[in-house]
């Protein structure tokens, strides 16, 4: 009988379709990146999600965010991509949590979680979070900067000590060896950023549809692969 893993079955296995169904993903971040990471997830199969994003969407976000359209204006990331994915999966578990992941946030993590993706803004929050999932043993795989790019075929995987160009992967690299962290697992671009035209908001990234949404995608195959492939 035909179900809606058939053709992904065919390319990766029963058991490794029950091993997805069986796991659970933490996404930090639903924006850009995320909210296609979370797209990218539940279509392969994994059955478990903990959403994490205190944003609601608002017109900004229409131009490369999965989740965002002008009937959900205002209304939570996590709420709307919580009911994107069980339009998808009608079987998927899902939590969510309607505020920002920063060092003083507690109560969200745990052992019962197999694998943490990291697409947060804010450096404070993604040090943190590399920490936490350190100590408690949990593979995580962090985005890089994805604004001010136009080229979605520079993306690469990398562990954060390899990378270069990308100005957050820099900042990162730096903090991440002061607090004695030895590798993480990134998606980071080598196009150089392009400088924002300056027309409104300053220090605000200027972003498109195609490039976050790639880095989303890479990072989804990524954790798949990873959780397909653990012992």
């Amino acid at each position: 009988m035909l179900s809606q893993f058939s053709r992904t079955e065919l390319v990766i296995g029963k058991e490794n379709i029950k091993k997805l169904n069986n796991s659970k993903v933490a996404v930090f971040g639903i924006g850009g990146v995320g909210s296609f990471v979370i797209e990218g997830l539940v279509r392969a199969g994994i059955g478990n999600f903990i959403l994490v994003d205190k944003d609601n969407v608002d017109i900004t976000n229409l131009n490369r965010q999965l989740i965002a359209t002008k009937k959900t204006i205002g209304q939570a990331k996590v709420d709307i991509a919580k009911e994107r994915l069980l339009d998808i999966n009608p079987t998927a578990k899902i939590k969510t949590y309607k505020e920002f992941f920063l060092p003083e946030t507690t109560g969200i993590l745990d052992n019962s979680i197999d694998y943490i993706v990291d697409c947060i803004d804010t450096v404070t929050g993604k040090i943190e979070l590399v920490i936490r999932a350190n100590k408690l043993k949990i593979p995580i795989i962090s985005a890089m900067g994805t604004g001010n790019k136009l080229d979605p075929t520079k993306f690469e995987i990398a562990d954060i000590y390899n990378t270069s160009v990308c100005p957050l992967a820099k900042v990162m690299r730096k903090e991440l060896r002061n607090r004695g962290i030895k590798k993480l697992k990134v998606v980071y671009s080598k196009e150089m950023p392009i400088k924002p035209k300056k027309d409104g908001e300053e220090n605000v990234p200027g972003s498109i549809s195609f490039v976050p949404s790639v880095a989303g995608l890479i990072i989804a195959g990524e954790v798949i692969k990873d959780i397909i492939n653990k012992e």
